[in-house]
C-alpha cells in the first residue's frame, strides 16, 4: 500500500513565510493608567503564557491509495461512488476480460501440446537407450561393427537432449500461463485498504491504457486519521522537532482546536516566491469526520508554556547589557515614589514576559509608551488564515 506521503492529485495552497507567534491565555488582563505625575503604569498580573510558531497549511489523509489498473481495456463496471465506505478486498471495478481469457486458453493449449510432445520424446528416448544397450551387447560378441554402436549412442543422446529442450519449453509455457492468469485476475480491481472513496478519475465504459502509465480508477483514503501539512519558514524550522506538541484550527471552525504531535519534518524545501518553506506533518484523530481533505489550517507549534505565573508587558522592562538574556530593569511606582528593581524573566514572547523574580502581581510598572493589551489573538510573522483565492 502506498502510505504516508503527498496526496496525489490534490492542489496545495501556497503560503508565505511564517514567524514566531505568541499566545497569551487565561485570566491575565492589563490596564494602563496615568498617575498624578503624568506617568503611565501597568500592573503585573498572574496568568498563562505560551510561545509558539505559526504556519499555514492544509489537511490530507495520512493513509491513501491511488487504486489503478495493471491491464489495458474497457472499464466494464465501477462498483463504488465518491464518498462510499469500502473495506479491504471489496470489488472496486472490472475491466473487460475477453482478451485475457482468450490468451489464457491459448497458453493452456500450448502447454498441453508441449506435454504431449514430451510424452512422445520420452518414449523415443527410452527406445534409443534400449537399442544402444542391445548394440553394445552385440558389439561385445563381435556381432556388429563399432560404427553401429556409435550411431545408437548418438541417437540416444539426441533423444535425451530433445526431452530436456521440451521440458524447458514447458517451464516457459507455465510461466507465460501464470503471467497471463495474473493479468486476467487484474481485470478485477479490489480495495487495498479500509477507507472512503475520495475521488474517481475514470468513468464506466472508458478505455484505459496501462502500457504507458498506470491509470487510476479511484482514490481510497482512510479519513480516520488526517495529517496537517504545515509549511514552516526556514528561520523557524530548526526549532521544530519530531514529537513537539502542536495545535491547529480550520477556516470553517476557528473556535475548535485540534491537538497533535509533529510526526515528521521533511528535509526537502519548497521554494515559493524566493521564500524557503519546509513541510512539517502533524497527525490528528478524525473519527468525528469533521476534517476533510484540502481544508486550510493554521498551525501553532508550542515552543514553551507557563501557567499561572506573574506576567508583565515586555516593553515595561529594560534589557541590561552584559547582564544576560534574562535580566532586566523595571521602574516600579511605590508609595515612596519610583524605584528601580532588577528583574529576572523566564518564558517570553513578542509582547509578554514571565516574571521569575523581582516583581510580584499587583506591582505597578512605569512605562514610557502605551502597552498593547494581553490575551488577544496570537501574534507572529505568519499569515493569518483568510479566504481561499
Amino acid at each position: 500500500m502506498q502510505q504516508t506521503g503527498k496526496f496525489s492529485g490534490w492542489r496545495k495552497l501556497p503560503v508565505p513565510a511564517v514567524l514566531v507567534a505568541a499566545v497569551v491565555a487565561g485570566a491575565c488582563h492589563y490596564i494602563g493608567k496615568d498617575d498624578d505625575a503624568g506617568m503611565r503604569t501597568v500592573a503585573v498580573t498572574r496568568g498563562d503564557l505560551q510561545k509558539s510558531i505559526t504556519a499555514v497549511g492544509s489537511i490530507e489523509p495520512k493513509d491513501y491509495v491511488d487504486v489503478g489498473t495493471q491491464v489495458s481495456g474497457r472499464v466494464m463496471k465501477i462498483h463504488v461512488q465518491i464518498g462510499d465506505r469500502v473495506s479491504k478486498g471489496d470489488l472496486i471495478a472490472e475491466i473487460d476480460p475477453t482478451v485475457y481469457e482468450s490468451t489464457v486458453r491459448k497458453d493452456r493449449a500450448t502447454l498441453e501440446n508441449l506435454k504431449a510432445q514430451l510424452d512422445q520424446q520420452l518414449a523415443e528416448s527410452a527406445l534409443a537407450a534400449t537399442e544402444l544397450k542391445r548394440n553394445q551387447e552385440m558389439r561385445a560378441a563381435d556381432a556388429i561393427s563399432q560404427t553401429t554402436v556409435d550411431q545408437s549412442d548418438a541417437q540416444a543422446k539426441v533423444a535425451n537432449a530433445t526431452v530436456a529442450a521440451t521440458r524447458a519449453q514447458i517451464k516457459a509455457a507455465e510461466a507465460t500461463l501464470a503471467g497471463d492468469l495474473a493479468n486476467l485476475g487484474y481485470t478485477k480491481i479490489y480495495a487495498p485498504l479500509d477507507g472512503t472513496v475520495a475521488s474517481q478519475t475514470t468513468l464506466e465504459g472508458q478505455t484505459v491504457n496501462a502500457s504507458q502509465s498506470a491509470p487510476v480508477i479511484v482514490q481510497v483514503a482512510n479519513l480516520d486519521v488526517m495529517t496537517a501539512w504545515a509549511q514552516v519558514a526556514e528561520a523557524d524550522v530548526s526549532r521544530i522537532a519530531v514529537g513537539m506538541p502542536a495545535t491547529f484550527t480550520t477556516l470553517g471552525m476557528p473556535e475548535k482546536k485540534w491537538q497533535g504531535k509533529v510526526r515528521a519534518v521533511y528535509p526537502t524545501p519548497v521554494v515559493e516566491n524566493d521564500v524557503v518553506l519546509y513541510n512539517v506533518l502533524i497527525d490528528v484523530d478524525n473519527h468525528e469526520k469533521l476534517l476533510l481533505p484540502q481544508m486550510t489550517v493554521q498551525v501553532f507549534f508550542t515552543l514553551g508554556e507557563a501557567k499561572d505565573v506573574p506576567l508583565a508587558p515586555i516593553n515595561a522592562l529594560q534589557a541590561q547589557r552584559d547582564a544576560g538574556a534574562n535580566v532586566y530593569k523595571a521602574k516600579v511606582l511605590t508609595n515612596d515614589g519610583v524605584v528601580e528593581r532588577d528583574v529576572k524573566v523566564g518564558l517570553t514572547n513578542r509582547s509578554m514576559a514571565q516574571i521569575v523574580s523581582g516583581l510580584l502581581p499587583g506591582d505597578q510598572l512605569v512605562v514610557a509608551a502605551a502597552v498593547p493589551p494581553a490575551g488577544g489573538a496570537p501574534q507572529g510573522g505568519g499569515r493569518q488564515m483568510g479566504p481561499r483565492l
